[in-house]
């Protein structure tokens, strides 16, 4: 990657002043513009870097041929808002936020899950017509979960699914570095054997051409009629016909999702009406300090920028969405809990 010392940084997530002074300090020649989703589209025509995440149309064939965008830092883990395929093609150097948000997603899978299993909908229902009506609720405690992709999320959700004493298994694409209470971690290909002997199935990885629809008949067939999907990633990952027959079929006890294909879910999809899913508006990543952590990222990969260093969550095979875990770039999994810079 060509190293502009004195670049143009376009920005696109909601800082406040203090994350652009901080911005400023790693890099005192560069030009910075809060572009927000209001310019976004216009600025990164003239951006050599950009932070942040365009939920707004960008076109990025012309973004690309024009030729000056060195370098993307996603403030998302999920990539799928701006590797179109000529910036996969292209010598666009692209970062991830993969395990930035972590804590956020795997708490709000926590609640999600606990949420299901014991039964919480039904009672807070109760309590607005000030009912006392017992009913028997399930665990998560001592359950056989599988988690679909064991990247940052994944690997901090298994984390603390280990307290509740889960035999905890795992498919990825890059199945090494195996947590200790991580019983297997298997390649992705073993999806369908590993969606048949779970309790629970939570969905943590990337969209791309390969995950779109990983979800589909064939694989919710194979799943116990006792089991829970969970998607804590993107809606795509999910055929959501094939989400709605087995529901309805009862091949499928329930599904907790904080996010939906389509979103958000137009009034009146019948799985508003599904009486055992739970559903958020894709809130998952939410917390009031998120936009520090994403700040001290993207600080940290400046510095390493202008050093010719490696820069963390690089991602290498564009194509996949998400950084290699095979030691061959530094990843914030490692890196955030050194301290900040």
């Amino acid at each position: 990657m060509k190293i502009d010392t004195n670049p143009r940084i376009v920005l696109c997530y909601p800082v406040e002043q203090k994350h652009i002074d901080r911005i400023a300090k790693a890099a005192p020649e560069a030009e910075i513009v809060d572009a927000g989703q209001e310019r976004v589209a216009t600025e990164l025509m003239e951006a050599d870097i950009f932070c942040g995440h365009a939920k707004v149309p960008v076109d990025w064939p012309a973004v690309v041929e024009h030729g000056r965008l060195q370098w993307i830092q996603s403030s998302a883990a999920g990539m799928d808002h701006c590797l179109t395929p000529p910036v996969i093609a292209s010598d666009i150097t692209v970062t991830s936020a993969s395990g930035v948000l972590a804590d956020q997603v795997t708490e709000h899978a926590i609640a999600l899950l606990t949420a299901w299993t014991r039964d919480l909908p039904t009672f807070f229902g109760q309590q607005k017509t000030q009912e006392f009506v017992r009913r028997p609720t399930t665990d998560l405690t001592r359950k056989t979960v599988g988690i679909v992709g064991l990247g940052g999320v994944g690997r901090r959700l298994s984390e603390v699914l280990a307290a509740f004493e889960c035999r905890i298994v795992a498919t990825d694409l890059y199945p090494s570095d195996r947590p200790e209470w991580v019983e297997d971690l298997m390649p992705a290909d073993r999806l369908p054997e590993m969606a048949a002997e779970v309790d629970f199935l939570i969905l943590c990885a990337p969209l791309n051409e390969s995950t779109y629809g990983m979800i589909d008949a064939d694989i919710l067939g194979r799943m116990k009629p006792s089991a829970v999907l969970a998607n804590m990633a993107r809606g795509p990952l999910v055929d959501t016909n094939a989400l709605l027959a087995a529901l309805d079929a009862g091949r499928l006890a329930g599904a907790v999702m904080d996010v939906t294909e389509p979103e958000p879910l137009p009034v009146g999809h019948p799985l508003w009406d599904q009486p055992r899913v739970i559903i958020t508006p894709h809130v998952a990543g939410q917390s009031a300090w998120r936009i520090d952590r994403m700040t001290d990222l993207f600080c940290r990969n400046i510095r390493r920028h202008f050093a010719g260093e490696p820069l963390i969550n690089h991602v290498q095979v564009k194509s996949t969405g998400f950084p290699a875990r095979d030691g061959s770039v530094p990843l914030w999994i490692d890196e955030g809990r050194k301290p900040a810079e």
